[in-house]
């Protein structure tokens, strides 16, 4: 396999610090590195997609999240801003921008005279789930370098990783 982006930047750093074990020290920056450098391309690639769709990432997020609950794809901004660990003032915002475009609409809530509900709409719900399939189908392509068995093994190291990471603080 020929030497990439990473690899460079790595025989940098081995030539500028030789005394860094190119196995020991390196290989997790190279690991990190090439990890940081999918996330980018993939998530610009879905940016350029979803934005087809009139959908920002933020916009796509809330809209997935209400789609995620199921029917009857209603939730108050109290549940959606818990889902999305995000500030009820962070999803106001977001929920303004939505409304404008038609994709939800807000109603009282008829348990709370309080309160509000965030429902989908169905140009909204017909939004959400051609973008979700235009994503999977855009991270489907991106893996199709991989056999079944390398995709299998990859999952299986990368939750891995990441459980590791759940019990891990860093300062």
């Amino acid at each position: 396999m020929t030497d990439d982006a990473v690899d460079r930047i790595i025989g940098q750093w081995h030539r500028e610090m030789p005394e860094l074990d190119l196995e020991r020290e390196l290989e997790p920056m190279a690991l990190f590195g090439r990890i940081h450098r999918i996330s980018q391309k993939l998530g610009a690639r879905l940016h350029e997609l979803r934005a087809r769709k009139g959908l920002g990432r933020n916009e796509f997020d809330v809209l997935a999240t209400i789609r995620r609950s199921g029917d009857p794809y209603t939730l108050s901004p109290k549940e959606i801003s818990a889902a999305m660990m995000l500030s009820s003032g962070g999803l106001t915002g977001r929920l303004d921008k939505l409304e404008a475009a038609g994709f939800v609409e807000r109603l009282p809530d008829p348990g709370d005279r309080r309160g509000l509900k965030v429902r989908m709409t169905g140009l909204g719900r017909e939004v959400i789930e051609d973008s979700v399939r235009i994503g999977v189908a855009a991270q489907n392509e991106a893996l199709s370098v991989l056999t079944d068995d390398e995709r299998r093994q990859l999952g299986a190291l990368l939750k891995k990783l990441h459980a590791g990471f759940e019990d891990q603080p860093f300062d």
